[in-house]
């Protein structure tokens, strides 16, 4: 089921993908004004219990600037907006986005981004990488982003931001492959499980 902006309910949705994109143009700061959509402290309330949330792209960026995730997503150190097909290395495959993967998996999917080059002050990144929260790894960085971070996740697993697009890898007509789709389907074997 489809959310809007400006829902206050959830409507009985088991996960929530915040898609990329832009959000309101992104002219303060890319998510910065999403951060106050009115569905947002529903989201932020369901995820602090247990919800499933995926951020990708400019999702990710509204993580980040929610507070459900460190750090923040910048414009791309070379200044430039980068659209290609973007090997990953899974780093943590035990989240409820990431569950059919093997950590060390390399896979393949597009990004697509300007403002993707994550950043975070060294005690952060240090305690992300000591925590496991990596959720995976740029093989080539292509926007800078620190120590190659291509997604991470909260300390409960059940929140990932992801800079590039398993949504456009879920289809070999269409995407690089079908790399992508374990995020989906680890999420639907997550809340089989919890039933």
């Amino acid at each position: 089921m489809p959310l809007w902006h400006a829902d206050s309910s959830l409507h009985d949705v088991d996960a929530v993908v915040l898609p990329g994109g832009f959000s309101y143009g992104d002219y303060l700061r890319c998510g910065a004004i999403a951060r106050f959509a009115q569905v947002m402290p529903t989201i932020v309330d369901a995820a602090k219990g247990g919800m499933p949330v995926l951020g990708i792209c400019n999702g990710f960026q509204v993580l980040c600037e929610s507070h459900l995730l460190p750090g923040a997503l910048t414009r791309n150190q070379h200044l430039h907006f980068v659209h290609r097909d973007q090997p990953l290395e899974i780093a943590n495959a035990a989240t409820a986005w990431t569950n059919a993967y093997e950590a060390g998996q390399v896979i393949t999917v597009p990004v697509k981004n300007g403002e993707g080059c994550y950043v975070g002050d060294e005690r952060t990144l240090d305690e992300l990488e000591a925590e496991g929260r990596v959720i995976a790894y740029y093989v080539g960085n292509p926007n800078g982003s620190m120590r190659d971070i291509a997604g991470i996740t909260n300390e409960r697993g059940n929140v990932v931001g992801i800079m590039p697009h398993p949504e456009h890898a879920v289809e070999a007509l269409t995407g690089p492959g079908t790399d992508g789709l374990g995020f989906f389907s680890s999420v639907l074997s997550s809340l089989v499980a919890a039933q």
